[in-house]
């Protein structure tokens, strides 16, 4: 009895932990998110960031946000200075850009609706987003900086305010309004690393972005962290859902903290680094590394510079010289 029930643990041990040691080594590219709004929230100049990720940390690959309460505060006014600025700036230094449209897009609070298009029928609010959806592909389908179309931010994860319920049908729209409208540009489509079976996103797009949060933080446990998943755990996935590593991407890498309440102005350092630290972002470049996919789109771009702005240059030094 003793020997099988010491069989059996050792099973069990060797599923959790062989996966670990199943690593798939990728040249990886690295890239950045960047989120003006998110820039300004900090009490930073977004241009000066901008210009920072182009500049001092010579970043190839960015992801904007074609952010729909943004560029049509009003119907059919559109205001596109600020992301035009955003796209020629990258297109003066050779960068290309992901860029995000559709409901949601990135940055809480996840669905960026106008003012205007909250009360309308569903029918009329989704007419409303495909108008706008098309101005911002014949904006941007010949622009020299623009590389790949992410149409919508994890479309069927279930948070985010003034979010309408989106279908898959809903996303096979949108993907086929975009193509339609320009065949020369792929087509990304995202979905959580974490939350998330890929089963209605995986295979729906040209190229497939995950994000990769390895600790959060939530009211009821606190602090926890994915380190008990194996790089494995994402191979699998796409494997299983048909998806080739060298068509994924990590659209999401987490390079800043994920604290109590979001609220970062109430958040001292020292709690701010018991989710992102060098030592963890050193962590979570080399575990993303491993999973063999393709690109990484590291998230906190925005915070380095407001660290820099305390102080605390620890990690804006490490981006600087992080090879991309």
């Amino acid at each position: 009895m003793l020997k099988k029930i010491a069989l059996l643990v050792i099973i069990i041990l060797a599923i959790l932990v062989i996966p670990h040691f199943i690593t798939f080594k990728s040249d990886m590219i690295l890239g950045v998110s960047f989120s003006d709004q998110y820039a300004r929230y900090l009490g930073l100049d977004a241009r000066s960031v901008y210009q920072t990720i182009l500049n001092d940390w010579n970043f190839k690959y960015i992801r904007l946000s074609a952010q729909w309460n943004i560029i049509e505060n009003n119907p059919d006014d559109y205001d596109f200075g600020e992301l035009d600025w955003q796209m020629d700036e990258a297109a003066a230094r050779g960068a290309k850009i992901t860029l995000a449209l559709g409901q949601k897009t990135p940055r809480w609070p996840e669905c960026h609706t106008p003012t205007w298009a909250q009360n309308l029928s569903d029918q009329e609010y989704f007419a409303a987003l495909s108008k706008f959806m098309e101005a911002v592909v014949n904006r941007y389908r010949h622009h020299t900086a623009l590389e790949t179309w992410q149409i919508e931010n994890e479309a069927f994860l279930s948070f985010g305010a003034n979010c309408r319920p989106y279908t898959p049908a809903k996303l096979d729209q949108e993907i086929a309004l975009v193509r339609a409208l320009d065949s020369d540009h792929p087509i990304l489509i995202t979905d959580s690393g974490e939350l998330s079976s890929w089963r209605q996103t995986a295979a729906a797009g040209d190229l497939f972005g995950t994000t990769m949060y390895r600790v959060v933080w939530n009211k009821f446990l606190g602090y926890t962290n994915y380190d008990w998943l194996p790089p494995l755990f994402y191979r699998a996935k796409l494997f299983f859902n048909g998806r080739s590593a060298a068509t994924a991407w990590v659209v999401e890498l987490q390079a800043e903290p994920w604290i109590p309440d979001n609220n970062l102005f109430d958040t001292s350092l020292v709690e701010q680094y018991k989710s992102m630290n060098i030592n963890r972002l050193t962590k979570n470049i080399s575990f993303a590394r491993s999973t063999g996919m393709a690109r990484a789109y590291l998230w906190g771009a925005e915070w380095w510079v407001w660290l820099g702005s305390k102080g605390e240059t620890a990690i804006p030094n490490f981006i600087q010289n992080l090879p991309k």
